[in-house]
């Protein structure tokens, strides 16, 4: 009897546990006649946000990214915010953590916010360095008991903010697999953005939110929040929200932007396991006579396999409605872009999966522009030219031994 009291006791405490983490999973849908630039404001305002006019922004693709990284932190006189995801010992992490210690030596206030599991590896000489020199240096969802129920939420953010005034976002993390040009499969492909103007107070929102709920710590004044002015002529949304109750900012953008498609959806992104939702929204924008493509590593260039082959097990279903895959085998491409009509186009650090969109924080852009657009376009085409495009009758006949596995794989995806 006792046994059987612990036990219910035991159930009853997991079920409050569930009910309390437990986040509605809408199946989401939109009618509309727009074009995506003329749904710009709603794109924005679905997403918690407001489409900023009047920033200035500069591609940077694979290990340039850094140099223009480590140069800005360099310049910095007021304050310096760096989030991030993965970071592992290596040469880059020891440039980056010497580069934002000098800058902390300096007098210059340096926040660093840290995923505990993804950086779990940065190397006690880096710590030490950062804590050394004065940085604040805070961990997202650290292992402790009372962390229980939000474990698996991380920190996938990549972002940087510099002296208020000057931001990056985009995709890479600080491992010595992102330096180089993605010349072979150690060394990644990537892409992120530096961006100027009143865009950047959103940034250095997406940074507050996860510092203050870290640390307690509310940061204000002209070091961090100065006043902006105009920089260019390029209009951005940051879309980063994920409210109790509702469906995150980073869903409802990827989603609502495939929906205003009237001639091109372009996908770039390392882990696509898109859900049902999203499938169907694709189907329905190829029906409607839109070139819909996606560019992802094969099994052979990931650095996760398994997240491959659970992408695999939809790739027949989107096949047959039209959708164009294609699978790059030399190394990881790991930027996460996404371009509709030539017009707008969204980078970031979401990935195109039900972790991404549901369970991490994460971080992505709209940007209405068609000069970027071009560029990620350009970027798609460079990689697609040496990928394979999976054609639906070989896809059909793939070894039985290929299904078992994308179908296991599929059950855990949002584990792996």
């Amino acid at each position: 009897m006792v046994a059987l009291i612990v036990l219910g006791v035991i159930a009853l405490l997991v079920l409050v546990i569930w009910s309390i983490k437990r986040h509605r999973d809408p199946v989401l849908r939109v009618e509309t006649e727009g074009t995506v630039a003329e749904q710009l404001p709603s794109l924005a305002g679905l997403t918690f946000g407001t489409a900023a006019p009047g920033n200035a922004v500069e591609v940077f693709e694979n290990g340039a990214f850094f140099d223009a990284l480590l140069a800005e932190i360099a310049g910095a006189r007021r304050s310096v915010h760096f989030e991030t995801f993965l970071w592992k010992e290596g040469a880059l992490g020891n440039r980056l953590a010497g580069a934002l210690a000098e800058r902390a030596e300096a007098g210059v206030a340096v926040r660093v916010l840290l995923d505990a599991n993804g950086s779990r590896g940065i190397g006690k000489a880096a710590k030490k360095r950062l804590t050394g020199a004065g940085c604040k240096l805070a961990w997202f969802h650290p292992w402790r008991i009372w962390n229980i129920g939000v474990f698996s939420e991380r920190d996938h953010r990549k972002i940087a903010i510099i002296d208020g005034r000057v931001a990056f976002v985009g995709g890479h993390c600080i491992v010595d697999n992102w330096l180089g040009n993605a010349q072979d499969g150690d060394h990644y492909a990537d892409v992120s953005v530096r961006l100027s103007g009143p865009a950047v107070h959103a940034i250095q929102s997406a940074f507050s939110e996860n510092w203050v709920g870290t640390t307690g710590e509310l940061f204000m004044g002209d070091d961090v929040f100065p006043p902006l002015d105009a920089r260019g002529d390029v209009t951005i949304h940051a879309a980063f929200s994920k409210p109790e109750g509702s469906a995150p900012a980073v869903k409802i953008l990827h989603h609502a932007a495939i929906c205003c498609a009237r001639k091109r959806v372009w996908i770039q992104n390392p882990y696509f396991i898109p859900e049902p939702a999203a499938i169907d929204a694709m189907g329905k924008a190829v029906s409607r006579g839109v070139d819909v493509r996606v560019l992802m590593p094969a099994t052979s260039g990931s650095d996760n396999p398994a997240v491959q082959h659970a992408g695999h097990r939809n790739f027949e279903k989107m096949l047959r409605c039209g959708v164009r895959l294609f699978e790059y085998p030399k190394t990881l491409l790991h930027q996460k872009l996404m371009t509709v009509d030539g017009a707008w186009c969204a980078v970031g650090s979401s990935n195109f999966d039900d972790r991404s969109f549901e369970t991490n924080d994460e971080i992505t852009l709209g940007i209405a522009d068609e000069g970027l657009t071009a560029r990620f376009d350009a970027i798609f085409e460079k990689y697609a030219a040496e990928a394979t495009e999976v054609r639906l009758d070989a896809w059909k006949r793939r070894a039985w031994s290929h299904r078992a596995l994308d179908q296991a794989m599929y059950l855990f995806n949002e584990l792996l």
